[in-house]
């Protein structure tokens, strides 16, 4: 069955229909999460209070075919709640596996990530949602919008000023004399 019979199932109170669903974004969801909190076990909690909410409002839902967007925006207002409720927790840096055969410079691999960890970490979590879903889990900005409640205006003024502070964490960790790597796209880091 399609996603929006799945929909209307579920808004019908059909917990298989549900499952069914659930199953099917439980991994984007995730990664959202993880994404947006930067820790394993607060996005758990995020994505399992947003299923929850999910649930409990499906039958309001006006356009099944919105489900996708309508569950990450439930997804990402669940992880700023987290994130407003929890200033100063520490931050845990999830690394890279390090078991793959190594074809190149690991070290290298992992200071490139820990540094791309500080930049996301340094954003507010309302700017590394939109950097997450856009470039993480590569969303096109008219979905990112859709999937915040927030105008395409405020994505591209938030994913512009996240650019630029991570920009800048990028050009403070660089030695002296270094000089910037050509990343993605052909600009410059």
């Amino acid at each position: 069955m399609d996603q929006h019979g799945l929909v209307e199932r579920a808004k019908r109170g059909d917990h298989d229909a549900f499952a069914d669903l659930v199953d099917l974004t439980i991994a984007r969801l995730d990664a959202t999460a993880r994404l947006v909190l930067r820790d394993r076990d607060l996005a758990r909690d995020a994505v399992q209070e947003a299923l929850i909410r999910a649930w409990r409002d499906l039958p309001g839902l006006r356009d099944p075919d919105r489900f996708d967007a309508w569950l990450h925006r439930l997804t990402v207002n669940a992880c700023l709640d987290l994130a407003r409720h929890r200033r100063r927790r520490p931050v845990e840096v999830e690394l890279i596996p390090t078991d793959a055969p190594a074809t190149r410079d690991l070290s290298h691999d992992l200071a490139q990530h820990d540094l791309l960890d500080r930049a996301l970490r340094d954003l507010d979590p309302a700017h590394r949602a939109v950097v997450a879903l856009h470039y993480l889990l590569g969303m096109p900005l008219q979905e990112v919008a859709g999937a915040l409640d927030i105008p395409i205006g405020t994505v591209k003024s938030r994913l512009h000023y996240s650019l630029a502070s991570m920009r800048a964490t990028v050009l403070a960790d660089r030695e002296p004399g270094q000089a910037p790597e050509p990343v993605r796209g052909g600009q410059l880091a």
